[in-house]
C-alpha cells in the first residue's frame, strides 16, 4: 500500500498502537482477578490510554493488575510521545540515517517547521520527556516514600507512573479517587502542575526558551509568544474562575481553608489544559464552573504537546482574526508580524471541525442516555480535548455511547486537520478560479 500523505502513517500508528494494548489489556494477566477483560472495556482504555486522555471506565488501580498497568503506561508513553516520534528513532539507530520519507512522518508527528531539523526536533523530544518525567519521579516517590510510608519500590512505582501520566497529559492515577486524597498536599500537586504545563506547552515552546537564556537579546517567534501569553492568561483566568464559582460551595472548596483553597483552585485551573486529574469530584461541580471547564478543555494546550483541544494558538490567532475585522483592517497583524491567509483558514477550520465533532458527540451522547446536558457536553468536551475530567457517568454510559467517546478520543489526539489529510485520498488543486462574489454576512 502506498502511502499518500504522512498524516495517513499518523493515524495508522495510533491505530496500531491502540489494536497492540486492546489485544495485551484483554489477556487474563492483565487484571486483578485472572479474568479475561471485555473487548470493549479493552479498547476504550487502550485508546484512552494511546490518546492520553484518562476518561476509564473500571476503576485502574483495582481493576487492573500490575501488567496491567504497565501496558497503560506504555501506551501513554507511546500516545504522548507520539507513535512516529519513536519510529524515527529507532529506524535512525538502525539505519544510522533518516531518509526524506521517515521526515515527513515526523515532521508531521511532532509539527516541526522543517525538515532541516527534524533530527535535532525528535531527540529533544525524547530527551526533554526523560528529563522532566525522571524529575517529576524522584520529587513523587519520595513524598510517596516519606509522607505516605510507601515502601521504596511501591513509591517509586507511584512516583514513575503519575510523571509519566502527568507529563503527558493523561490523568491516569493509581488511586480509586484519583488525586482528591492528596488535594491539600503541595509536595503532590506542584510536581504534577509542573509536569503537566511543560508537556502542555510543546516542545518547541521549551526549547525556544532554554536557548533564549543561552542566547540573550534574541526575541521569542511568534508562535512562542502567542503560545506562552495565551496558555498563561486561560490558566489565570481557568484559576479564578475555579476559586470565584466553587468558593462556598461546600462540597468543594467550601470545606478547605484559604491556602488549599488557592492550592486547590491552581490545580483545577491547570488540569482543563488536558491533564485529567482532579483533586475535588467534579460530580459536585457547579454548573458555571463545568461550563468553564467546556470552554478550557476545548482550546487545550499549545501546539506540538502533550495537551489536546483546538490549540491555544489557534484561539489566540480568531481572537486576533475577530479583532482585525472589527477594526476593518484589511490584514491581520499579530504581535508585530502579518498573519498569511492561510493560517487564518487553518485556524477557523480545525476550530469549526472541533465544534461539529463535539456538537455530534452531544447529541449523539444524549439520544442514548438520560444524562443532563451540561454532564453529556463536558463528557464529549472531555474526550474531544483528551482531557480525561468527568462528573463520573463515564462507565454508566451504555456500549455505544463508549464507542462515541472512543472515536472523539481518538479525533481529537490526531486533530481535524490531520484526521481529514489521513483520510484524503489525494490532493486536488484548483486549475481555474470562478468569478468573485460578495454574499451578504450576517
Amino acid at each position: 500500500m502506498k502511502w499518500r500523505h504522512p498524516g495517513q502513517v499518523v493515524v495508522a500508528g495510533f491505530a496500531l498502537a491502540t489494536v497492540v494494548g486492546t489485544v495485551l489489556l484483554m489477556l487474563p494477566v492483565s487484571t486483578e482477578t485472572g479474568e479475561a477483560t471485555g473487548l470493549l472495556t479493552a479498547l476504550f482504555t487502550a485508546v484512552s490510554a494511546v490518546c492520553v486522555t484518562g476518561l476509564i471506565v473500571v476503576d485502574t488501580p483495582t481493576y487492573w493488575s500490575g501488567f496491567g498497568e504497565a501496558v497503560i503506561l506504555g501506551l501513554i508513553q507511546v500516545g504522548g510521545l507520539g507513535v512516529m516520534t519513536l519510529a524515527s528513532v529507532l529506524a535512525m539507530l538502525v539505519a544510522h540515517r533518516m531518509g526524506m520519507r521517515m521526515q515527513l512522518f515526523a515532521q508531521a508527528e511532532t509539527k516541526s517547521l522543517g525538515l532541516g531539523n527534524v533530527r535535532s526536533v525528535v531527540f529533544g523530544v525524547i530527551r526533554l520527556s526523560l528529563i522532566v518525567e525522571a524529575a517529576v519521579a524522584v520529587l513523587l516517590a519520595l513524598r510517596f516514600g516519606f509522607g505516605y510510608d510507601e515502601s521504596f519500590w511501591r513509591a517509586v512505582y507511584l512516583g514513575v507512573f503519575h510523571a509519566v501520566s502527568a507529563y503527558n497529559n493523561a490523568g491516569f492515577a493509581l488511586f480509586s479517587d484519583n488525586l482528591i486524597g492528596f488535594a491539600t498536599d503541595p509536595f503532590v500537586l506542584f510536581p504534577i502542575i509542573v509536569a503537566v504545563i511543560i508537556g502542555g506547552l510543546g516542545f518547541p515552546v521549551i526549547a525556544e526558551v532554554l536557548r533564549r537564556r543561552e542566547r540573550r537579546g534574541r526575541r521569542w517567534s511568534l508562535h512562542t509568544r502567542v503560545t506562552v501569553l495565551t496558555y498563561g492568561a486561560l490558566l489565570a483566568v481557568g484559576t479564578v474562575a475555579v476559586l470565584l464559582t466553587e468558593w462556598r460551595n461546600p462540597n468543594t472548596l467550601g470545606s478547605l481553608d484559604l491556602h488549599h483553597k488557592l492550592l486547590v483552585g491552581l490545580s483545577h485551573g491547570v488540569m482543563p489544559r488536558t491533564a485529567g486529574f482532579n483533586s475535588l469530584d467534579l460530580a459536585h461541580f457547579e454548573p458555571t464552573t463545568l461550563l468553564v471547564n467546556d470552554v478550557l478543555m476545548f482550546i487545550g494546550g499549545g501546539s506540538a504537546g502533550t495537551a489536546g483541544g483546538i490549540k491555544v494558538t489557534t484561539f489566540a490567532l480568531l481572537g486576533f482574526v475577530i479583532l482585525a475585522e472589527i477594526r476593518g483592517e484589511p490584514t491581520v497583524h499579530v504581535l508585530g508580524r502579518r498573519l498569511p491567509a492561510e493560517v487564518q483558514r487553518q485556524a477557523l477550520t480545525v476550530a469549526l471541525l472541533g465544534v461539529g465533532v463535539v456538537m455530534i458527540g452531544t447529541v449523539a451522547l444524549l439520544a442514548m442516555t438520560s444524562f443532563r446536558l451540561d454532564e453529556v457536553l463536558f463528557e464529549s468536551v472531555s474526550a474531544f480535548g483528551t482531557v480525561g475530567l468527568s462528573t463520573g457517568i463515564t462507565a454508566k454510559i451504555p456500549a455505544a455511547g463508549q464507542l462515541v467517546l472512543v472515536a472523539l478520543m481518538f479525533i481529537g489526539r490526531l486533530g481535524p486537520i490531520t484526521m481529514a489529510s489521513a483520510l484524503a485520498l489525494r490532493e486536488r488543486p484548483r486549475r481555474y478560479e470562478l468569478p468573485e462574489e460578495r454574499p451578504v454576512v450576517g
